[in-house]
């Protein structure tokens, strides 16, 4: 039994097609990751296991993701129609919404269930990351239009930079995101455990997913769509004659997701600035 249990997660790995029909069992995969990764991080690499938690979840999720982005590359090569290679775009991204709110729980229940002095050594690096954000919107006199703009640019160098990675390196990508699912996840960690004083567990925890998923799931999205983006051209480069016809098709499908990313990023920054703080 726990040998074709293993074989089909194996399967799950390597054929995103396969795991298109099962969406829902990335998140138990990113779950498992998140939750290996802080184990082994901490007990093998204990001064730089806020960093190397993170790595470790990576370096399991490559073979997906690079199986994943090469998929995606054969249908802006099939797939003409610029409405339907959307829809089919929107699967992958579904499954990979599910391994980041796989990574996001496990990080969670990590940061909550450990002792205060351990969670914090073992988040050092993602809770000083959210310190500087505090810092830089503490610091922001101006009306909230500006601070949407200071959070909006600060998060489109972040896609940009998930482009890049993921134009370069293939799937490196990965890393920017996961990265990401562990800063939130110490936000929402640190906002679980202040609650607890003066709230019950399963009320502080909503709250704690909603108030930082309102926004951080569609910049994640974003994040997500532009790696596509840069991951496809890529693959389209290492396959296809430069500027030809299949090349130009793979490309056009990737300006079109850069655009949609940069949107969704733009309705992010509106919910972040506008909506959370009247709700929260």
């Amino acid at each position: 039994m726990f040998i074709s249990n293993g074989i089909m997660v194996f399967e799950l790995l390597l054929n995103p097609k396969k795991a298109e029909g099962k969406p829902w069992e990335l998140f138990f995969l990113g779950f498992a990751y998140s939750i290996m990764g802080a184990v082994l991080g901490y007990f093998i690499f204990r001064s730089y296991a806020s960093l190397i938690m993170v790595v470790l979840a990576v370096i399991a999720s490559v073979p997906f993701m690079h199986n994943l982005i090469s998929r995606e590359e054969e249908k802006g090569v099939k797939i003409e129609d610029e409405r339907r290679l959307l829809k089919a775009h929107a699967k992958s991204i579904e499954l990979f919404a599910f391994l980041f709110l796989g990574f996001l729980v496990g990080y969670v229940i990590c940061f909550v269930a450990l002792p205060l002095s351990l969670s914090s050594r073992m988040f050092e690096a993602q809770i000083n990351t959210i310190m500087a954000v505090r810092a830089i919107a503490a610091g922001n006199f101006f009306a909230k239009l500006s601070t949407l703009s200071v959070i909006f640019f600060n998060n489109l160098k972040i896609l940009f930079f998930c482009v890049l990675f993921s134009f370069f390196y293939g799937a490196g990508a990965i890393f920017i995101l996961t990265w990401n699912a562990s800063v939130m996840a110490a936000a929402i960690g640190s906002f679980i455990s202040s609650g607890l004083r003066s709230g019950s567990l399963l009320q502080v925890t909503a709250v704690g997913f909603m108030r930082y998923l309102l926004h951080g799931l569609p910049e994640i999205v974003a994040y997500f769509v532009g790696a596509l983006a840069g991951g496809i051209i890529s693959v389209a480069i290492i396959k296809h004659e430069f500027r030809g016809k299949k090349f130009n098709l793979v490309l056009r499908d990737a300006i079109d997701l850069i655009f949609i990313s940069i949107g969704i990023l733009v309705l992010s920054g509106l919910i972040e600035v506008y909506v959370t703080p009247l709700l929260f």
